[in-house]
């Protein structure tokens, strides 16, 4: 494993390791220059707003960190781009008091985001997200971790005037898939991606971008533990996205449910834990989009469990892509998974792998590879509807609560009972969107001699 150490860590390497806090920064405004030097500046180093010996250096993880001495009593610091013009500002780019931590504290990790810069203001706080993407939950329940994350949700631009159903796209780190005013340095642009390459004739997928945890993201990112990073809660989180998410979507939206047109991806850690997620689940993911992956963070777990795999990969597709000198044994270690992955079972022309030479470890690198792996992946999938007549009646749930209706070959009369037996309506069913005036609650539908369980 390549381990990253600061400038400043080098400098003091003599002292122990208790003896420090780590600083680490999980994002930046969407309006940071690109390339721009990170410093700190503190009682620390005597106020120095641009120290070479406090830069912000990345730490393959997708972050921005920095390890400092011992002090003692309490520390006071700023970030800034190299001088006091442009240092960090609040939430509306104005001036932020300064940030503190205490020495007691040694051994520990500050994450922190830096909401905007001074000399910026707060322009990259307005939001870039298309019109087809929205919020599904800002509070979305995880039992298997017991705790909530917020869940975006992008539907293809004729979602509403059809009756297709669609692959679907689980994708890691949701605050930089869609919207600048949320990304670390920049987001991925996935829905300007597909909605331009649905005007150019794709059929159109379903994207459900989950949220990061901040100071979890490590941990929920790795089923094994990483004696200085964390993890070891990945497993949780993949039963999680397949066993609560995945169905969650499947009944509420018109998906494709088969694995063969289900996709799981990621970059960094959150293609570690993809890649894993397809290997733990092959009943739920069947395609695998894996954009510089950190398997260095778990590697030598990560390679046993493949080789223990009780369940042969035959079904996976998957698309590989890194840059050359992103850390020392990314290809090495990259070509190795897939190797393995082969030799589990996998046909080796269900793998791509592409290794750039002007590959980086950053979003702006990422959101330029996700086309061309969206289009690999589902390029030999027949996902157009031939015969709707054939296909199973489908009464989901729109977003306020009516009944979504799709499949239904023609109108048909349909009658609403309560649970008690009573008949509460009559009407006609047909394919798009119902509500009905009754009391809130349970019913049952009868169309077409079948019985559905609706709610009002």
């Amino acid at each position: 494993m390549i381990k990253n150490y600061t400038t400043l860590f080098l400098l003091f390497v003599a002292l122990p390791f208790w003896a420090q806090v780590t600083i680490k920064v999980t994002a930046t405004p969407a309006n940071t220059p690109a390339g721009a030097t990170i410093y700190v500046a503190g009682n620390f180093n005597g106020w120095n707003p641009a120290d070479p010996n406090y830069i912000l250096t990345p730490d393959n993880l997708g972050n921005l960190q920095i390890t400092i001495p011992q002090g003692t009593g309490t520390a006071a610091f700023k970030f800034t781009r190299g001088s006091w013009a442009t240092v960090e500002g609040n939430a509306t780019g104005n001036f932020l008091p300064d940030r503190t931590f205490s020495w007691a504290m040694v051994g520990s990790t500050l994450n922190l985001t830096i909401l905007s810069w001074e000399d910026l203001g707060a322009g990259g706080n307005n939001s870039t997200a298309a019109a087809n993407v929205s919020i599904l939950s800002t509070n979305f329940f995880m039992p298997q971790l017991n705790r909530n994350r917020r869940i975006w949700l992008y539907l293809p631009p004729d979602y509403q005037t059809s009756t297709k159903e669609y692959p679907v796209l689980y994708m890691q780190d949701g605050q930089n898939l869609f919207d600048a005013a949320t990304s670390f340095s920049g987001e991925w642009q996935i829905d300007e991606t597909l909605n331009s390459l649905f005007a150019g004739g794709d059929y159109g997928a379903i994207v459900v971008g989950i949220d990061n945890g901040g100071s979890e993201r490590l941990n929920e990112y790795s089923p094994w533990n990483n004696p200085q990073y964390g993890g070891g809660q990945g497993a949780l989180y993949i039963d999680f996205i397949a066993e609560t998410l995945k169905p969650y979507i499947d009944a509420n939206y018109r998906t494709l449910e088969s694995p063969e047109t289900t996709a799981i991806i990621g970059s960094s850690m959150g293609a570690l834990i993809s890649t894993y997620g397809a290997l733990a689940h092959p009943e739920s993911f069947g395609k695998v989009g894996a954009l510089s992956p950190a398997y260095w963070f778990s590697y030598s777990n990560f390679t046993s469990y493949i080789d223990d795999l009780a369940t042969a990969t035959n079904d996976l597709k998957l698309y590989f892509v890194a840059g050359n000198n992103e850390y020392g044994n990314m290809v090495t270690h990259v070509t190795t998974v897939r190797n393995k992955i082969v030799e589990s079972g996998t046909a080796q022309s269900n793998t791509l792998l592409k290794f750039d030479s002007y590959g980086t470890h950053t979003e702006s690198y990422w959101r330029g590879e996700f086309g061309a792996l969206y289009t690999w992946l589902f390029a030999n999938e027949n996902l157009g509807i031939t015969d709707l007549d054939t296909k199973q009646v489908r009464i989901q749930y729109s977003a306020d609560g009516a009944l979504l209706v799709s499949n239904l070959p023609s109108p048909q009369e349909a009658v609403l009972y309560d649970l008690a037996g009573r008949k509460v309506a009559t009407f006609t069913l047909e394919n798009g969107l119902h509500r009905k005036s009754v009391a809130t609650g349970i019913y049952v539908l009868i169309c077409g001699g079948k019985s559905y369980k609706v709610k009002f």
